[in-house]
């Protein structure tokens, strides 16, 4: 399974998550075997814009992620990831990634019904 993390830097699962999911500098990607972390990636955001928040969308669909994890998300993004079929989950509380994978192993987060949590977008 492939998670995405926004993050605004490249220390793989010790990277602090990024509060804005298409102006993190990075996206932390985990691959998971098992429940543990299999392997690690850190892949700078090409950013959105002159596409705005699709073009985010579409930068991190093009990771084939299973699931993206934020801490927060506009609507229209939020509703464009449900309408690709990606799982959006929300951790307000994680500070690092390797919190935030411990927290989606253990069943802690919340998935997203489609909605977003920012009135900004």
């Amino acid at each position: 399974m492939r998670l995405v993390f926004p993050t605004d830097e490249n220390m793989g699962y010790l990277s602090k998550r990024g509060a804005h999911f298409g102006k993190a500098t990075y996206y932390t990607v985990i691959t998971l075997e098992n429940g543990e972390i299999f392997d690690v990636e850190s892949v700078p955001n090409p950013g959105h814009s002159g596409g705005a928040c699709g073009n985010a969308v579409t930068n991190i669909l093009g990771l084939n992620p299973d699931a993206l994890i934020v801490s927060g998300i506009g609507g229209s993004p939020a509703q464009g990831f449900a309408s690709a079929g990606l799982d959006l989950y929300f951790d307000t509380v994680s500070a690092t990634v390797e919190e935030s994978v411990r927290r989606f192993v253990d069943g802690a987060l919340e998935k997203s019904s489609g909605n977003g949590t920012c009135s900004a977008h």
